[in-house]
């Protein structure tokens, strides 16, 4: 086992400098609470090392569907798997039983992990379960995650802030785009676009249209670009490029299933003209100098 795979396992605990440390404290995950997890936008690779070693302390593991299936073989062959799916527009378990699951479980002593995509404080209700499973005398901790907007703006290239561009971002839920208490937001997110912030909505796709008809009746720049991320940080991962007055039609030709996030305003520009250059750059460029000679030969 290397010093990484230790690491995870929670046995052998290494510093900044990648050195084992014994002795020093580690992330213990006590039997009859629960810990709640953010899994990261994708793969393994981007989740945490500290959430990576709790997931692998679990007795019992409850997931979304947003979590990828390497990040499962974290856990011991006796974990309990609870698969309770949430995702967008799909049927999945209602919370108030997710929440009474967690419960049991915990009361049953097992060491519990409620595992969700990306981050639990971001759009992940992880909150709503901390307070009900306190409120029943049940401890819990949180454990960050890399929330979708983050790992969307690495894994396109695109910024989410830019000098004398965006100077802010602002996270926006696209899941109640219909709702009549939100007749409002569109004049709410022209005058975050005004005052150069970006906008990223979270899953927004089906309510696309709503989106640039707000936008437009707010007289928001129709050519304002726009981004979808389909599976972010993922191995398929697809980006549809639009603008304002577009994105409704864009988002029509996406047919992957995969979670989607929106991202509106000028920095979409500045992933594209990286994209561009990063693929104008000549192979040979990255070459070592003695392997030009039979490159050109």
């Amino acid at each position: 086992m290397n010093s990484v795979d230790a690491m995870i396992k929670g046995h052998q605990p290494i510093n900044s400098v990648g050195c084992i440390t014994d002795g020093l404290p580690t992330s213990e995950l006590q039997a009859g609470q629960v810990a709640i997890v953010g899994a990261g936008c994708g793969q393994l690779d981007l989740m945490t090392i500290k959430a990576a070693r709790i997931v692998a302390q679990a007795d019992a593991l409850v997931f979304d569907s947003l979590v990828s299936s390497d990040i499962l073989t974290l856990v011991t062959p006796s974990c309990q798997r609870h698969f309770v799916g949430k995702r967008c527009g799909q049927p999945s378990v209602k919370q108030d039983d997710i929440n009474a699951l967690l419960l049991k479980l915990a009361q049953q002593g097992l060491k519990v992990v409620r595992l969700k995509g990306g981050d639990p404080h971001i759009f992940g209700r992880g909150s709503e379960e901390a307070l009900y499973l306190a409120e029943q005398g049940i401890r819990s901790q949180f454990i960050a995650g890399v929330t979708a907007a983050l790992g969307c703006a690495s894994s396109t290239g695109i910024p989410l802030t830019f000098r004398g561009m965006a100077r802010s971002v602002t996270l926006i839920t696209g899941t109640k785009m219909t709702d009549t208490d939100n007749a409002a937001a569109p004049a709410q997110w022209q005058a975050l676009l005004a005052a150069q912030s970006t906008l990223v909505f979270y899953m927004g796709k089906e309510q696309a249209a709503g989106i640039s008809l707000g936008l437009l009746d707010t007289q928001c720049a129709a050519d304002l670009p726009v981004a979808f991320i389909t599976n972010g940080g993922r191995p398929n991962q697809i980006v549809t490029y639009a603008t304002v007055d577009s994105m409704a039609d864009a988002a029509l030709t996406i047919k992957d299933s995969g979670p989607t996030l929106i991202i509106i305003g000028e920095v979409v520009t500045v992933g594209q003209q990286l994209s561009s250059l990063l693929d104008d750059i000549d192979f040979s460029s990255s070459l070592p100098a003695d392997k030009y000679e039979a490159l050109y030969a």
